[in-house]
């Protein structure tokens, strides 16, 4: 029997084929609703005016006449933020993605019968534009979370992680003589008398060789920024060092920094503290500004406490934070012997203060706050925003599309408190949770009224059972003589 519903008639791919039309109106061309993400975002982007507020500072970076249309600072920094949103690290992914995606194309505005800017057109809009102004932009992001009150501004944690730079260690130069790694092992060899020297001589010679990389000896011709550094797992890279200020109360990054990976933990906080400070006091000015009668939502203060690692431990840098008006919470690192005090009164001072503070329990508290929010700021940003490995060279280039990363990372603080999830796929992965969760819950009632029924059913067949058994139960004659077992 043949069944025909409506006026549906097979079709095979065969039959789909025909000539494309030359020309197509483009009222004709087929739309797509937009990712609700997305769409939200958007909106929180026009409600705050951003695209005002990033042609206007952009606008000394174009032409007023002549030249070629150019990309638009909203489309570009839009560009850049689905670099985190979506994990691309690089500028070629974010083009290819944008140019895929009808949802991402109306996001950034851009219609159906126009191009998409290629890599080239992101990366000579982020050379055009300067490091202050990508920094001006985080600063806005800042503002609007202390708007709605995720920016207190008076507890921050400081941490570190090493980002893996865009340059091969085999590329390394010496900084005197310019020399190759491998040529300037050659003339070792021919110094010790091996005038023709295999691979496993020289690699042999190199492996007694004590400090072999030092930053001091040797540099990378293709990222000269660039340092030696050990990574997480170990290995040896050319690599950058990030910082992050973070607030312990909202979790959002209050400042971010890109220094040389071969610079110590104590050296590096003070630039990024300052970082912070200025940020802080930058957004009690605009509240005061803009908002002179409200209570203020940041702390008028400013940074009263700063918690960082061990690594970030000294007697110089706990007197420095004292004198800058922060108490610092920083454990100590495990010292063999007694400490000399001698000529050093403030400075004891101020590093048994800071020891009294870490060990109470409020100071645990707040390490362990820190453990969980830095941390997170780092798996976001790093791991799940694919930016652990550089696409760009020099500090400057990574620097601005860092900026622009974590802000984006704040922004996801402000979307996860208005939709509760941060990112597309976070969405994604919680309408996935709550259709099992409620798939579980029908199956656990189910479960439930079928074990009450047989509860029930059993309890029934019980009662029936022994009712039978005492209408069979005969009485004894001789109940005066009767045992328990009769």
């Amino acid at each position: 029997m043949v069944c025909r519903i409506g006026a549906w008639r097979w079709g095979s791919r065969k039959q789909r084929e025909k000539q494309e039309d030359l020309w197509m109106a483009h009222t004709e061309l087929a739309s797509a609703p937009g990712h609700p993400f997305y769409q939200r975002l958007n909106e929180l982007l026009e409600t705050e005016r951003f695209d005002e507020f990033v042609e206007g500072r952009c606008a000394k970076f174009y032409a007023e006449k002549y030249g070629r249309p150019s990309l638009t600072p909203g489309i570009y920094f839009r560009a850049l933020l689905i670099g985190y949103f979506e994990g691309i690290g690089a500028e070629r992914g974010i083009a290819w993605r944008l140019a895929d995606s009808l949802a991402l194309r109306r996001f950034v505005s851009i219609a159906l019968d126009e191009y998409t800017p290629d890599h080239s057109t992101i990366s000579r809009t982020r050379r055009l534009i300067d490091l202050d102004t990508h920094r001006e932009v985080f600063a806005w992001v800042l503002g609007v979370l202390a708007d709605r009150g995720l920016l207190k501004g008076q507890r921050i944690a400081i941490d570190a992680t090493t980002l893996e730079a865009n340059a091969a260690m085999r590329s390394i130069v010496r900084r005197d003589t310019g020399e190759s790694y491998e040529e300037f092992l050659r003339g070792l060899a021919k110094a010790s008398g091996i005038e023709t020297p295999t691979r496993e001589d020289l690699a042999r010679l190199d492996r007694k060789r004590k400090k072999r990389t030092s930053n001091k000896e040797w540099k990378s011709p293709a990222d000269e920024d660039a340092r030696i550094a050990k990574m997480k797992d170990g290995r040896t890279h050319l690599a950058h060092k990030a910082e992050h200020a973070v607030d312990l109360d909202t979790g959002a990054v209050v400042a971010v920094t890109l220094q040389g990976a071969d610079r110590g933990d104590t050296t590096t906080l003070d630039a990024t503290l300052g970082e912070a400070g200025m940020a802080v006091a930058e957004q009690v000015g605009r509240e005061a500004e803009i908002r002179p009668e409200d209570k203020p939502k940041v702390n008028l203060a400013g940074i009263e406490e700063a918690v960082t690692d061990k690594g970030y431990h000294s007697g110089a840098v706990v007197k420095r934070m004292k004198a800058y008006g922060v108490r610092s919470y920083i454990p100590e690192k495990k010292q063999k012997g007694r400490r000399n005090w001698a000529g050093k009164a403030e400075e004891q001072q101020a590093v048994y203060a800071n020891r009294r503070r870490v060990r109470g329990e409020y100071g645990k508290s707040l390490l362990r706050r820190r453990g969980e929010l830095v941390e997170r700021s780092f798996a976001h940003c790093y791991e799940t925003g694919a930016m652990r490995r550089c696409h760009l060279r020099g500090q400057e280039n990574i620097l601005k599309r860092q900026l622009v990363h974590v802000g984006a990372f704040n922004l996801s603080l402000i979307l996860r408190q208005l939709l509760g999830a941060g990112t597309p796929r976070e969405w994604k992965n919680r309408f996935g949770r709550l259709v099992l969760t409620l798939y579980l819950l029908f199956t656990c009632r189910m479960n439930q009224k079928r074990f009450c029924r047989s509860r029930i059913s059993a309890s029934v067949a019980k009662c029936f059972l022994r009712s039978r058994t005492r209408l069979r139960r005969t009485s004894c004659r001789k109940s005066a003589t009767c045992t328990p077992g009769c």
